[in-house]
C-alpha cells in the first residue's frame, strides 16, 4: 500500500512562503525557473512506502539503535504474546535464546488470521500485520479488551528491523509459515499440514546488523529479566525460559518455568527480600474485572532506604512513570494523612507526597482500554483515567489495611512523620547556612558568651531564667565562660511537630549559640564550646527543665553526648556555717553528714538555697561555677543499649500520655520523696 508523506512548510510554499501560483494553459511554469536556481525542485521529495520509514528512522519506534533498541524488539513480540493470555486465549507462553542472536517467541493462543485481508485481496491477513505500519487487531475492533499494543507497529517494526524473521501459525489443526527479510516477504504463506495438540503463534527473529551493528547482541540476563517480569505481572500465564548452553553466563538457568499467582506481591517480596522494612508486612491488592474502567494490582512496602517505584500499563513497562503512578501516590497520601486525623496526630500535616514516595517500595499494575502513552515505546502513561482508576481502588484498600492492625500503622504512620521532621529540620539547616555564608555570624541577644575564639576549655552555661543568668553572668570566668538564660521550660521536642520546633526561639537561640547543626547535619568541629552544661534549680521544676534540655540534645544531638560535651551542674542545697566555718550540702543526706563530720557537736546555722537567682554572684561561682569548688554530672549513654534509650526516652517524654501513666505505675513502689 502507498504512503503519502506528511510535507513540509518549504515543500508546499516557495522560498518567500507565499503559495505558488498555478501556470495557466499555453504558459510556462514560473516556479520552475526558481527552483532551478535554488536546486530545489520536485525530484528530492521522497515518498516513503511500507515498512521502508522504519528502517530509515528507527528511533522513532524503538527509540534507537542501541543495545536497549534491540531488547525493544523482544518486548514488542512478547507483549503481543502476552495480550493474548490477558484476553483469556492463551495460558503458556515460550521463549527461546538461540546461538546467532535469534529469539523465538511462542503462545498458545488464536493464532494470528492467516485467511485474505477483505481490503488488500492479494495478502493473507499475516503478511499484512507483519508489512503494513497500523495494521492489528488492538484499534477497538473487539478482539482485545486492553492490550499493549496501540498502533499496529510492534510485530511490523520487529519485522522491519530484522533480517530474518520466521512467523508460524497454528489454527484450526493447520500450521501455516511465512518467512520475511528487512520487512519484505521472501516466501508466500505456506501450508505446512495438519498439526495435532497445537494452536497459537510463533515469531523467530533476528535484528538487522545493518541497523544494530555486528556486534550488538542479546543480553540473556536481561531477557531473563524481562520473561520473569511478564510472569509475575498476570498471575494466569505460564512463562517457559529456554537458553541455549553456550549462551548461559551469570546467574541465567538453560530452563525455567515462571507462574506467580501471587502476582505483584510475590514480584516485590523477590526485590525486597535483603532490604530493612518499616513494616515486614505488604499492602497488597488487586481489582478482578478487567471491563469498564479498567482494573489495577499493586503492591507496597514501607522501607528504610533503597525506595522505588515499578509500574506497568496492560503488562508493558512504564519506566518514566505517569498517570498510574500519579493515583497510587494519591491514595497513600491520603490514606496515611486520613489514620494520622483518625488517632488525632496533628504532625501528620507536615507529611508529603515526596515522603510517601521516598519510603516505599512501589509496584502497581493497570489495565486500561485504550491507553495513552508518550512516544511509541510507551515509557509514560499519560491516560487521565488511570489516576482516578488507581487512586479509587487503591484509597478504600488502604484505609482497611491500616484501621485492620494499629500497631503497624501507627509504625509506618511514626516513621513517616520522622522522615518529615528530618526534611524540615534539613532545610531549615540549609536556610541558615545559605545565611552564614554570606553575612557574619549573629548570636543570641541574651548569649553572654566568652571572650575567648576557640573552643578548648570553653564553657557554655544553659541556666533558667533571667535572674539566674544576671547572677550566672556575674559569676563566670569571661574568657572562658559563656551563660545563656532560658526563659521557663523550653519546647518538648519529642512530642512536638517540626513547625513547632522551627518558629521556637529559645530552641533557635540555642542552636545559634552552639553552631553545630542537628542531626544527620551535626558538625563536631563547628561545636563553639568543649562543655555545655545545664544549670537549673534544685527542684522538681528544675529537674524538668533538665530533663527536657536532655531530651533535646539526645533527640537532636547524641553525637555531643557521645563526645561527653554534655554536663549537669550539681548546685548545693543547703548553706552550713558556724563562726569563719562554711560548707555547702548537696542534698539532705549530704547536710546531715556534714553536722555528723565537720560540725560534730555545734550548732551551725543552716539555710536553704530557693533558686539560683537567689545566692550571691560570689556563692554561685564558688559552689557551681568555679572548676576549683564546682561539681558537674557529665551526661553518658552506653552506645550499645541505644534502643533501650530510645524507648524510655519516647515513653517518658512523647506524645503519648498512656505511656508515661504505664511508666509511672511501674515505678510508683520506688518513689521515696515527692515535691508537690
Amino acid at each position: 500500500m502507498s504512503k503519502k508523506s506528511t510535507s513540509s512548510q518549504n515543500d508546499l510554499f516557495g522560498s518567500n512562503g507565499a503559495p505558488e501560483k498555478k501556470a495557466k494553459a499555453g504558459q510556462s511554469a514560473a516556479p520552475k525557473k526558481s527552483a532551478d536556481k535554488s536546486g530545489y525542485s520536485a525530484h528530492h521529495i521522497e515518498v516513503l512506502e511500507g515498512l521502508e520509514p522504519v528502517r530509515r528512522r528507527p528511533g522513532m519506534y524503538i527509540g534507537g539503535t542501541d543495545e536497549k533498541a534491540m531488547h525493544h524488539l523482544f518486548a514488542e513480540v512478547i507483549d503481543n504474546a502476552m495480550d493474548e493470555a490477558i484476553a483469556g486465549h492463551a495460558n503458556t507462553i515460550e521463549v527461546h535464546v538461540e546461538p546467532g542472536n535469534y529469539i523465538t517467541v511462542t503462545d498458545n493462543g488464536r493464532g494470528i488470521p492467516v485467511d485474505k485481508h477483505p481490503k488488500f485481496k492479494d495478502k493473507s491477513a499475516l503478511e499484512v500485520i507483519m508489512c503494513t505500519l497500523h495494521a492489528g487487531g488492538k484499534f477497538g475492533g473487539g478482539s482485545y479488551e486492553t492490550s499493549g499494543g496501540l498502533h499496529g507497529v510492534g510485530v511490523s517494526v520487529v519485522n522491519a528491523l530484522s533480517d530474518d524473521t520466521t512467523v508460524e501459525v497454528a489454527r484450526e489443526q493447520q500450521l501455516y509459515s511465512q518467512k520475511f527479510s528487512r520487512g519484505i516477504p521472501k516466501t508466500k504463506i505456506e501450508k505446512l499440514g495438519p498439526v495435532k495438540n497445537r494452536r497459537g503463534t510463533s515469531v523467530r527473529f533476528h535484528p538487522d546488523p545493518q541497523i544494530f551493528g555486528a556486534k550488538t547482541m542479546f543480553d540473556p540476563e536481561r531477557l531473563f529479566r524481562m520473561s520473569r517480569a511478564k510472569a509475575y505481572l498476570f498471575g494466569g500465564v505460564e512463562i517457559r525460559w529456554h537458553c541455549a548452553p553456550e549462551l548461559l553466563k551469570g546467574d541465567v538457568p538453560a530452563e525455567q518455568t515462571f507462574k506467580f499467582p501471587g502476582g505483584l506481591s510475590d514480584f516485590l517480596s523477590n526485590r525486597v527480600e535483603k532490604d530493612l522494612l518499616v513494616s515486614p508486612s505488604f499492602f497488597s491488592g488487586t481489582t478482578e474485572k478487567r471491563s469498564g474502567h479498567g482494573a489495577v494490582e499493586w503492591a507496597v512496602a514501607f522501607v528504610v532506604d533503597e525506595p522505588f517505584c515499578s509500574s506497568y500499563c496492560n503488562t508493558i513497562p512504564t519506566p518514566e512513570g505517569g498517570t498510574h503512578e500519579a493515583g497510587l501516590r494519591n491514595a497513600l497520601l491520603k490514606g496515611v494523612k486520613a489514620y494520622g486525623d483518625l488517632t488525632n496526630n496533628k504532625r501528620i500535616a507536615q507529611v508529603t507526597t515526596d515522603d510517601v514516595a521516598n519510603f516505599t517500595a512501589s509496584m502497581v499494575s493497570v489495565f486500561v482500554r485504550d491507553p495513552e502513552f508518550v512516544g511509541q515505546t510507551k515509557d509514560r502513561l499519560s491516560t487521565p483515567e488511570a489516576t482516578r482508576i488507581v487512586e479509587n481502588n487503591v484509597r478504600d484498600a488502604f484505609d482497611h489495611w491500616l484501621t485492620e492492625d494499629t500497631t503497624r500503622a501507627a509504625r509506618v504512620v511514626d516513621f513517616l512523620i520522622e522522615r518529615a521532621e528530618e526534611r524540615l529540620r534539613r532545610r531549615l539547616e540549609k536556610e541558615v547556612s545559605r545565611k552564614s555564608a554570606v553575612r557574619k555570624l549573629r548570636l543570641p541577644g541574651k548569649l553572654a558568651d566568652c571572650t575567648q575564639a576557640g573552643s578548648m576549655n570553653s564553657e557554655l552555661f544553659i541556666v533558667e531564667g533571667d535572674s539566674a543568668g544576671g547572677s550566672a553572668k556575674q559569676a563566670r570566668d569571661r574568657a572562658t565562660q559563656a551563660v545563656l538564660p532560658l526563659r521557663g521550660k523550653i519546647l518538648n521536642v519529642a512530642s512536638a511537630t517540626r513547625e513547632k520546633f522551627r518558629d521556637n526561639q529559645q530552641l533557635s537561640d540555642l542552636l545559634q549559640a552552639l553552631g553545630c547543626g542537628t542531626s544527620a547535619a551535626y558538625r563536631e568541629s563547628d561545636l563553639r564550646y568543649e562543655r555545655i552544661i545545664i544549670m537549673t534549680d534544685a527542684d522538681v521544676d528544675g529537674a524538668h527543665i533538665a530533663s527536657l534540655l536532655m531530651t533535646f540534645f539526645w533527640r537532636e544531638m547524641s553525637p555531643m553526648i557521645e563526645q561527653g560535651h554534655l554536663f549537669l551542674a550539681v548546685p548545693p542545697l543547703f548553706r552550713i556555717s558556724h563562726s569563719s566555718k562554711i560548707a555547702y550540702a548537696r542534698d539532705d543526706a549530704h547536710r546531715e553528714e556534714l553536722l555528723k563530720t565537720e560540725f560534730a557537736g555545734k550548732k551551725p546555722e543552716i539555710s536553704r538555697f530557693k533558686g539560683l537567682g537567689e545566692r550571691m554572684p560570689a556563692q554561685l561561682k564558688e559552689t557551681t561555677m568555679s572548676p576549683k569548688t564546682r561539681q558537674l554530672l557529665r551526661v553518658s549513654v552506653d552506645m550499645a543499649a541505644r534502643a533501650v534509650t530510645d524507648d524510655i526516652v519516647e515513653r517518658l517524654m512523647g506524645q503519648k500520655a498512656e505511656a508515661r501513666y504505664a511508666f509511672i505505675q511501674d515505678r510508683a513502689a520506688f518513689a521515696t520523696e515527692l515535691d508537690v
